[in-house]
């Protein structure tokens, strides 16, 4: 029976309240076996942990004269009273252990600590045993009792409970560093040329900042890349970056995407559905290709800029909102505005800070840069540590023209290392070598079929740099879709 000053419950009152607040994986089992030390007027104490293969106990923290020696000692499941304590789920209180065919004395002989009395409690989280608790020894030299191993199984429990929640909260937090982890690689800008330099530093600046951002440049220059710097280096980074492609969408839908709709609003709507505005509140919204904008939708958007406030489809309810928005466009959208195609108050209005992202033909020192951090991306993907490129591969790269720009380059890095049998990536492997390595010998040519093979290895090549993808390749051409449409089969091109 405990005879000290301090009644056992009182020690369970102080438990309660640092079990709810302490989630450190480190300090939490430091806490425990100093309160059991303390709370059994034990010479000893351990908290003993079940390895993730749910075979061996291992000393997570002792206290006593040899906790240092016992930090190198496991015990089996099942192995000693610690080990079947485990292994039965059933706490165990043996006076004398010299008695008790269960004990395992190695452990003590090795390290020249004698042992008498023990009680030992399961750790539980349901019915999973994660560990065992155990004291050794009353200070005063007497027997441990019946209420000291009730005493012990109510502390246990309570301190199960505490080590299940701060591995629930390690767990959410690593997950936590991971996701930011992600979300820092997807934000990162590559680029050590003075052009990516200069646009990054303007992104910074305007960060800071609650101005809207225009980031103009050529499909594949990475515009959505410098729209998430901006948002995760800004004040608004805890709340949603909402993305939307305005060009791939029709003028009905994308005002239904922007600003939702109400239930009933029109056949089909049988939910309320809210908008991009309004699920980015506090947040950033991403407007891309907003040059494709109709002049309709070009004046909503410009009332909501202007008010902070619109209504869902069919609604009657204002919505107010407090977004940030970053828009882009590869169009020269000042053109646009002189041809009256692009409302002039709304482009002052998205155009308040300008950042022009640079076509990689203007960044060469970047490319081989590029190139390799692409190549550690897909190499983690794709568990090939070791794939390299050719000397002969890089200079290829390092000359080709890049008219999709960087996602040209991402696409083509992520075949070669799908495509690549060896340890090394040939010219072979990439997708536009074929086109390269074999030129058409023009001096055998007429005029009319010179041009015929320029114009069918050109598209076959930007076809290929955008995966296939006719409306970003119409893009790059600067032609319209289905006139790009009707040149794949005037030229009989299939398989991209």
């Amino acid at each position: 029976m405990l005879s000290n000053s301090r009644a056992p419950l009182q020690y369970l009152n102080d438990i309660s309240a640092w079990v709810s607040c302490v989630q450190e994986q480190e300090l939490l089992p430091k806490l425990i076996v100093n309160t059991a030390t303390r709370m059994m007027q034990a010479k000893a104490s351990s908290l003993l942990l079940l390895d993730e293969d749910g075979k061996t106990l291992r000393f997570e923290i002792t206290t006593g004269s040899k906790k240092k020696e016992l930090k190198n000692y496991q015990v089996k499941l099942g192995q000693g009273i610690a080990g079947y304590v485990a292994e039965t789920g059933t706490p165990l209180l043996v006076e004398d252990v010299h008695k008790d065919p269960r004990w395992h004395s190695v452990i003590s002989q090795n390290i020249n600590f004698k042992t008498t009395s023990i009680a030992c409690s399961p750790l539980k989280i349901k019915s999973e045993i994660i560990g065992v608790l155990q004291i050794v020894d009353r200070i005063d030299g007497s027997f441990f009792g019946k209420d000291d191993l009730n005493t012990l199984n109510v502390f246990a429990n309570v301190c199960a409970k505490a080590i299940h929640n701060s591995r629930q909260v390690e767990s959410v937090n690593r997950k936590n560093i991971e996701l930011t982890e992600q979300v820092a690689e997807k934000s990162q800008i590559v680029g050590k040329s003075r052009e990516v330099k200069r646009a990054v530093s303007d992104a910074l600046k305007v960060a800071a900042t609650k101005a809207s951002v225009m980031v103009l440049g050529e499909s594949g220059t990475g515009k959505e890349l410098m729209a998430r710097l901006i948002h995760f280096q800004s004040s608004r980074k805890d709340f949603p970056l909402v993305i939307l492609n305005c060009g791939a969408l029709t003028e009905s839908l994308l005002e239904d995407e922007l600003f939702g709709h109400e239930k009933g609003a029109f056949t089909g709507a049988v939910a309320l559905k809210k908008g991009k505005f309004e699920l980015a509140d506090k947040g950033t919204i991403f407007l891309d290709e907003i040059g494709e904008m109709s002049l309709n939708m070009q004046t909503r958007l410009l009332r909501v800029l202007q008010e902070g406030s619109y209504y869902r489809v069919g609604g009657s309810q204002k919505i107010s909102v407090d977004v940030r928005v970053i828009s882009a466009t590869n169009r020269d959208i000042e053109k646009e505005v002189q041809n009256k195609m692009f409302r002039e108050d709304l482009y002052y209005r998205l155009n308040v800070v300008q950042i022009k992202n640079p076509p990689l033909r203007d960044r060469k020192a970047d490319i081989l840069l590029l190139t390799h951090h692409f190549l550690e991306y897909f190499r983690k993907q794709q568990a090939r540590p070791d794939l390299e490129f050719s000397a002969q591969t890089l200079q290829i790269i390092k000359t080709h023209s890049w008219p999709g720009n960087i996602r040209e380059l991402k696409n083509a890095v992520e075949r070669a290392v799908i495509m690549c049998e060896g340890p090394m990536i040939s010219a072979e492997d990439l997708p536009f070598f074929v086109a390269e390595k074999d030129p058409v010998s023009f001096d055998k040519l007429n005029l009319k079929q010179a041009v015929h093979s320029f114009k069918k290895k050109h598209l076959i090549h930007i076809l290929q740099s955008v995966q296939g993808n006719r409306t970003k390749a119409a893009k790059i051409l600067d032609i319209q879709r289905t006139y790009l449409s009707r040149l794949i089969s005037e030229f009989d091109i299939k398989g991209i």
